[in-house]
C-alpha cells in the first residue's frame, strides 16, 4: 500500500451523522468503528473512534468523535492531516514533522495493532500518522 495523505475531521459526537451525509453526497463505502468496539464501556462507548469513507472517485475522508479526555473541538481546530500506510517512509515523515512540534500522542503501537501518533507541527498544523502493523516495529 502506498502512503496516503488525506483530511481527518473531528466532531463533538456527530461523526456518524456527518459521515453518512458525506457518503450520500459522494458515494462509496463507509466503515465506522466505535470506542466500545475497542474496549471502552459506559458513556461515550457508542461514539465514533474512527470512520473512513472511500469514494468511487478515489477520495478518502476520515473522521472521529472527540474521545474521553480529548476536550471539545471548535471550528478551525476540527481537522488534521492524516498520513497513513505501510511504508517505512512514514516514520521519516513523523521525525521530520516532530522538529519543533508539540507531540500530543507519541508514535507507538496502539490497541488496533498499528503504530500511531499525533502532533501539532511548529506552524500549528495538526498531523496524524498511522503506520500499519505490516511495517510497524515495536
Amino acid at each position: 500500500m502506498a502512503a496516503l495523505l488525506n483530511p481527518y475531521l473531528s466532531f463533538n459526537g456527530t461523526t456518524r451523522e456527518v459521515m453518512t451525509f458525506y457518503q450520500q453526497v459522494l458515494g462509496g463505502n463507509l466503515a465506522i468503528s466505535t470506542f466500545g468496539e475497542y474496549g471502552q464501556e459506559g458513556e461515550g462507548s457508542d461514539g465514533v473512534m474512527h470512520s473512513q469513507l472511500e469514494t468511487p472517485d478515489g477520495f478518502t475522508l476520515m473522521a472521529s468523535d472527540t474521545g474521553p479526555g480529548m476536550g471539545e473541538v471548535t471550528a478551525g481546530s476540527d481537522f488534521a492531516i492524516s498520513l497513513s500506510g505501510d511504508g517505512e517512509s512514514l516514520r521519516g515523515y513523523w521525525e521530520g514533522l516532530s522538529e519543533g512540534a508539540t507531540i500530543t500522542m507519541p508514535l507507538e503501537k496502539q490497541m488496533w495493532g498499528d503504530e500511531f501518533g499525533m502532533l501539532t507541527d511548529r506552524f500549528g498544523v495538526s498531523w496524524l500518522v498511522n503506520i500499519s502493523a505490516g511495517s510497524a516495529q515495536g
